[in-house]
């Protein structure tokens, strides 16, 4: 720790703008656990909650430069990025929720092609109900990733720039989302 920390969330502000990164852990300490009710509150989630905070610091640490403490206290701020993030979020996923249930669908209704042999199509509609059923248990961030590269084709790049999300978040999605599928579809 620094001798004479901040004390003050305007300092860690101004200390964050010089890209300290000891600033932002201690405002990540001091607010991390109230932020993260908050947007759970609204989502409902884990995984979505803890993304939120994720979002909302990493947008703090690009950003507070922009910070001006004559519009407001920074707790004020952080809990306005929260509920912001959050809603969006709670939107997108009603969205997506409606696309995905078109997709899903259409999919469903579409005959086999290229097998006449009824065995066959119904091997083939079972294993297809299975992976249903186990994308309907992922939570949402991670069964959206993995909609997007595999029914639409995008790369790890493409969704990260579509979701409006980090790279890294989009791989750590996919592997989480596919580890589940595994455990999920061993068990099926």
């Amino acid at each position: 720790m620094p001798p004479n920390p901040p004390k003050d969330e305007t300092s860690l502000i101004k200390k964050i703008a010089q890209q300290d990164r000891e600033a932002l852990s201690q405002l990540y300490d001091r607010y991390a656990r109230v932020m993260y009710s908050l947007a759970f509150k609204i989502l409902n989630s884990v995984e979505e909650a803890e993304e939120v905070v994720v979002d909302v610091f990493s947008q703090v640490w690009r950003t507070a430069q922009n910070y001006d403490s004559q519009r407001g206290r920074v707790d004020n701020w952080l809990f306005l990025m929260t509920r912001s993030r959050s809603l969006d979020r709670l939107r997108k996923g009603l969205r997506q929720s409606k696309i995905i249930d078109a997709s899903t669908k259409i999919v469903q209704e579409k005959s086999f092609v290229g097998t006449n042999i009824p065995e066959e199509k119904l091997l083939i509609r079972e294993r297809r109900e299975q992976v249903f059923a186990a994308l309907a248990q992922l939570p949402e961030p991670q069964r959206q990733v993995i909609e997007l590269a595999y029914y639409q084709g995008l790369t790890q790049s493409e969704i990260a720039k579509q979701m409006q999300i980090s790279l890294g978040t989009v791989k750590t999605r996919v592997r989480l989302a596919l580890k589940k599928l595994r455990n999920l579809l061993d068990s099926a």
